[in-house]
């Protein structure tokens, strides 16, 4: 099997990582996307564009940890990093269910104990 790497397919994934870098900008600029989460992005965009610009890297990569091929190296990164923010989601969502919870007690509270005086 070549390395090699088409000049277009190339010139593509450079264009499209820095579309997806200067997006993730945008997006922050515009108070769309918090800093705390702008982080991995703008990693994840800057190794999208080393890995653009350096063709042979991901298959050296791949040969120092001992995966058969580079792409398959692509993937497990890909999948073990999509897992790992997906854990670090559904921590933040159910941090804010349990907040939102406790909100909703708060703000009950007052109106039942209103309730009850006028009735009473």
């Amino acid at each position: 099997m070549e390395n090699i790497v088409p000049a277009k397919a190339q010139l593509i994934s450079i264009f499209a990582s820095f579309c997806f870098l200067a997006y993730i900008t945008f997006l922050i600029v515009r108070g769309r996307l918090r800093a705390e989460y702008s982080t991995i992005w703008i990693v994840s965009s800057l190794i999208l564009i080393i890995f653009s610009f350096w063709r042979s890297g991901l298959e050296l990569l791949a040969n120092w940890l001992g995966v058969y091929a580079g792409i398959n190296l692509a993937f497990a990164g890909a999948i073990f990093a999509i897992l790992i923010y997906l854990l670090h989601l559904s921590i933040v969502a159910s941090r804010l269910s349990e907040q939102n919870k406790a909100l909703a007690q708060q703000i009950a509270l007052p109106n039942k104990k209103f309730k009850t005086k006028k009735l009473g």
